[in-house]
């Protein structure tokens, strides 16, 4: 077969396609009046009209060159993330059951030594083990919308703490290989489970999908760990700790929240026992010394209460009085026996009328009595 000259010769080196496309002939307008259109006859093309079109058409493509955004796609549109909303930086703890009517529900488990999870109601409180699931059950009156998640997130009770993030102390996280070995609170049973650290308050939270009650059921049954001892030094370092379980949206829009203490120990059952009678005990001490403080009863209001009769009897009554000395006895004798004569007198001058006195004779005679004879006789 013989080569056929087309009048050019592609370059051997590798040059850009611009420079290709420069070399390029146009094809005479001419040769293309040969080729009928499906729905035209072939004797149309022979027309003027046609032929000064094809012609400006090609002149054009020539004269402008070739165009370098020619196999270039058009740009993407930005991808949009979604607005978080801002976080507090002193977290609120109180309950909130929002619209949803949201609510948690901890099973009951008592306080035997065995138990790895136990909630006491008296106290609000989650007495835990190290690394152990504790089953959270979540309630709402009404589904919430699509996409909801639950997010749990750890902060310190007292208010000298509660700025200061919550963290696992560096022995246990060195003894961890996860990527999320610094969080304290993990999700179990989840593979959609997400880790956080708040970029303006570097507190750590994480989040699980809310998922509906299955069939015949009502509750939503979470997992939660806690990885590390409330008593580890570096750590929690003997500091209490609250968990707050909120239901919002992927934006952070909260629905409901719900705040209860926890303790991680490595014997749940008798650590809540023991709070729980210290509780107990504390109230009552505080009941005692309200009725203690209460201001006894006035003796003087007691005293105008009696009545005269009791007097009288009190006057009756006979008491002996040890006298230690003769001189005394016969000085607190005679003061008594003074006394005894006043009640006597006193009596006698009521019932005793009062007789004429007769004045005693001026001579030196004696009156003489009824009865006594005189010494003539």
């Amino acid at each position: 077969m013989e080569e056929q000259d087309f009048g050019m010769s592609l370059p051997l080196s590798q040059d850009s396609f611009i420079e290709l496309w420069q070399t390029v002939a146009a094809p005479p307008i001419a040769t293309l009046s040969s080729l009928p259109s499906c729905n035209e006859s072939p004797d149309s093309w022979k027309t003027g009209e046609h032929m000064e079109m094809l012609q400006l058409i090609n002149d054009q493509v020539l004269a402008d060159g070739f165009d370098e955004n020619l196999f270039e796609l058009p740009p993407e549109a930005p991808v949009k993330d979604f607005v978080t909303l801002p976080s507090s930086t002193v977290p609120v703890t109180t309950d909130y059951p929002g619209e949803y009517g949201f609510q948690l529900r901890f099973q009951k488990s008592g306080t035997a030594k065995s138990v790895t999870s136990t909630y006491s109601e008296l106290l609000n409180k989650l007495y835990c083990q190290l690394a152990k699931t504790s089953p959270v059950e979540v309630l709402v009156s009404k589904e919430p919308p699509a996409g909801a998640v639950l997010r749990a997130t750890a902060v310190y009770k007292k208010s000298e703490h509660v700025a200061e993030v919550v963290r696992r102390c560096p022995h246990h996280q060195n003894e961890d290989v996860a990527e999320q070995r610094s969080h304290l609170i993990r999700m179990e049973g989840s593979q959609r489970a997400q880790y956080y650290e708040d970029p303006h308050t570097k507190r750590h939270s994480v989040t699980v999908p809310y998922e509906p009650p299955q069939l015949g059921s009502e509750i939503t049954t979470i997992l939660l760990s806690f990885m590390c001892n409330s008593s580890c030094m570096g750590g929690m370092n003997r500091r209490p700790i609250l968990t707050i379980l909120t239901l919002e949206t992927p934006e952070g829009l909260v629905f409901g929240r719900r705040c209860f203490e926890v303790r991680v120990c490595a014997c749940p059952g008798r650590d809540r026992k023991t709070e729980e009678g210290n509780s107990t005990k504390t109230q009552d001490d505080k009941g005692n010394k309200k009725r203690k403080s209460a201001p006894p009863p006035d003796s003087t209001s007691a005293r105008k209460l009696k009545t005269a009769s009791s007097t009288e009897d009190e006057d009756k009554d006979v008491f002996v009085l040890q006298v230690r000395g003769r001189k005394r006895y016969e000085m607190l004798k005679k003061i008594n026996d003074g006394l005894e004569l006043l009640d006597k007198d006193s009596k006698t001058r009521t019932k005793v009328c009062v007789k004429q006195e007769v004045p005693p004779p001026s001579s030196g005679k004696r009156l003489m009595q009824q009865g006594e004879r005189s010494d003539s006789d």
